[in-house]
């Protein structure tokens, strides 16, 4: 039997704790708001140091979905869960089906979809359970793999981001570091090079690193060294969390916009990266197009791909915005963009938790 335990959530507005010890099942789903809709997020597979770690990360990552939703005008909220274990080795069919079963009994307030760890595959056990999961491979609005749709974003964030610093958005002869190459980093490697830029690339897999390096024609890179690399642009496609006071200082790029969710472990370093004259490129906007993706299956869009492309391409309009603004106000793109989304969140008066609706804006 699958138990779902309520924990204290602190600010965000609930917090479950998730097991079944038949199958192994510890996972954890943090919701941060459902101000804008029925909160949405991917589920993440990681093999956690302990279940403080994955609350953390649950409760960060779901935080940052609030904003990311926001910001691309979804009538979605923020949520995500987290499932404690290493996916190549406790992932099993009657676990994924255990976590559907979860998410099936809180009646819709959260949506799952695939996020690191997991794939469409996966989201298709998980749907034998419940009904509240995006990212399906197959069926009448199923969206599939978002990672294609996500590294599009990212490139339209990059192609931006150097517009703004440089007058000049064409990546030939460009060098781009690549910081993870999952998913969306691999798909990001390869829109890259078909761009005439010239990469260099780490990831924690070396024999992953070793294939992206002969295929791309990238230099391989040593782990955290990646952030020391001289480049154009540095996008941080791994976990959360990498640039750091330490890594800023050393770093020597124009640009950092990528995949990665929660990219600054706080306020200071958006000051830090903002004060060596780095443009910032917001996380929640740069890495919009999967959960845009997403959203169009939860809200069952009929001609999905139009709708995708005016979302992607709204997105863009937004983060043209904050960058202009930013330099007019002479700050950090970060903190305007916070600005957008908390205005964004404020405007909506009551939660509508229960549906999502057909979206046609």
């Amino acid at each position: 039997m699958t138990e779902i335990t309520e924990l204290d959530p602190g600010l965000h507005e609930a917090l479950y704790r998730v097991s079944n010890g038949a199958c192994g099942l510890l996972a954890f789903i943090a919701i941060h708001s459902t101000r804008l809709g029925p909160a949405a997020g991917g589920l993440r597979m990681r093999g956690y140091a302990d279940e403080a770690a994955a609350v953390t990360d649950a409760l960060r990552l779901s935080e940052g979905m609030t904003y990311k939703n926001a910001a691309a005008d979804l009538p979605l909220g923020g949520g995500k869960a987290v499932i404690v274990g290493h996916p190549a080795i406790h992932k099993s069919p009657e676990l994924l089906r255990a976590f559907g079963d979860a998410v099936q009994r809180l009646d819709g307030r959260y949506w799952t979809a695939e996020d690191m760890g997991m794939t469409p595959r996966d989201m298709a056990e998980i749907a034998l359970t419940t009904r509240f999961v995006a990212g399906l491979p197959n069926g009448t609005y199923a969206s599939g793999d978002p990672s294609p749709v996500t590294a599009r974003g990212v490139l339209n964030a990059i192609r931006i981001g150097l517009r703004h610093r440089t007058g000049n958005d064409d990546l030939t002869g460009r060098r781009v570091t690549v910081q993870g190459l999952g998913h969306v980093g691999w798909n990001l490697c390869s829109l890259l090079r078909d761009l005439g830029a010239h990469l260099a690339i780490s990831d924690i897999d070396d024999t992953r690193k070793a294939k992206a390096a002969a295929l791309f024609d990238a230099e391989a890179i040593l782990g955290e060294m990646i952030t020391r690399v001289p480049a154009d642009v540095h996008a941080p496609c791994a976990i959360g969390g990498t640039l750091t006071g330490g890594a800023i200082f050393h770093m020597s790029t124009v640009v950092v916009a990528g995949a990665a969710n929660n990219q600054l472990p706080s306020d200071e370093e958006a000051r830090q990266l903002h004060e060596r004259g780095i443009l910032y490129v917001p996380d929640f906007i740069a890495n919009g197009g999967g959960i845009i993706n997403v959203a169009a299956e939860i809200c069952q869009i009929e001609a999905r791909g139009p709708w995708v492309e005016r979302k992607l391409e709204a997105l863009s309009t937004t983060l043209d915005a904050v960058l202009t603004a930013a330099s007019d106000q002479k700050c950090s793109p970060h903190f305007v963009a916070m600005e957008v989304v908390l205005e964004k969140l404020g405007q909506v008066q009551n939660a509508v938790s229960e549906r999502c609706g057909p979206c046609t804006s």
